[in-house]
């Protein structure tokens, strides 16, 4: 019984730890998206993009649309890329590059996200951006963006959510990156925002610990609900796009989920279910499972001005 008891303890702990990721998240998206928008009324260009899909309703503002992005919305993970321009700028050495090196090959090679290997890299740079401070962090990121991540746009996803955005729908990046990194994704993409892992900060200075846990699996679902009770949105009405089987949790929450470059797991599960299916790894035309989507996407955005609140809230 005792046992029992500590089981149920350690779950209950777990999920509070989801909600509270979640939550973070989307205020820390709320709180920044305004920011975005000025942003993008700078004069923000989207770049070229493929022809736009169908399937987004014009005008409806209770939809929204939610991207995954490693191996989505870009190739490979935002989180090693980060690490791979931190190495660059001397903030650890050879040793913990090659672990990165390892990290993102095996992802790139098996196409899915390893929790051992998240963990590890979320660790690795919890470590090194300790004592650093927030702004510093963010114009290295902006740098960083140019340097590896640019170029691994995929160029159908990007027209998928730049369908959203003609449509008049908010579009927002879910992910287990840095809110700060995925931020500047999101305003270099002309997107709404991002919702992304909240490391702690106080004063601006990182203390190398996070504020529930890693976005990743449960808490991604906890932060869209979130979001969309905020935002006033139906999720009946959303869409949410991911590659990853650890996703499915977000994806079933709206009305039309899609998968795109789906590992095989969930590639599986949108055929039970008739979700829809877009595969841009090979160039050939995207896949398509089930109807065409009849109600309105939408938009998520983030940010990471909010963090530095929160964070000082919780001191």
């Amino acid at each position: 019984m005792a046992a029992l008891g500590w089981l149920t303890h350690r779950r209950r702990s777990a999920t509070a730890r989801s909600v509270l990721a979640g939550e973070a998240a989307a205020e820390a998206a709320r709180k920044s998206a305004q920011e975005n928008e000025e942003a993008l009324a700078g004069g923000a260009t989207a770049g070229d993009r493929e022809p736009e899909p169908e399937f987004p309703v014009a005008g409806d503002e209770r939809a929204a649309a939610f991207f995954d992005l490693d191996n989505t919305v870009m190739q490979g993970a935002a989180i090693f890329h980060f690490g791979r321009g931190l190495y660059k700028r001397h903030f650890f050495g050879k040793r913990e590059l090659a672990r990165f090196a390892w990290q993102q090959t095996w992802f790139r090679l098996a196409g899915i996200e390893d929790p051992e290997h998240m963990q590890d890299a979320r660790d690795s740079v919890l470590s090194i951006v300790k004592g650093h401070r927030v702004s510093e962090l963010m114009t290295i990121g902006e740098e960083i963006y140019d340097e590896y991540m640019a170029e691994r746009i995929w160029p159908g996803t990007r027209a998928l959510a730049q369908a959203h955005l003609d449509a008049g729908q908010k579009v927002w990046l879910v992910t287990a990156a840095p809110v700060e990194t995925a931020t500047i994704i999101a305003r270099r993409l002309g997107l709404t925002g991002a919702l992304g892992t909240v490391a702690e900060s106080i004063g601006g200075v990182y203390t190398g610990r996070l504020v529930g846990e890693l976005l990743h699996g449960p808490a991604k679902a906890e932060a869209v609900r979130a979001l969309a009770a905020a935002e006033g949105l139906d999720l009946e009405r959303c869409a949410a796009y991911s590659d990853s089987a650890n996703d499915i949790p977000m994806l079933s929450l709206v009305g039309h989920p899609y998968a795109v470059n789906p590992d095989s797991r969930l590639r599986r599960h949108a055929r039970e279910r008739g979700w829809r299916l877009r595969d841009y790894r090979t160039g050939r035309k995207a896949a398509k499972i089930g109807l065409p989507a009849a109600a309105g996407v939408g938009a998520l955005a983030g940010g990471a001005a909010a963090a530095v609140a929160l964070h000082r809230r919780r001191r």
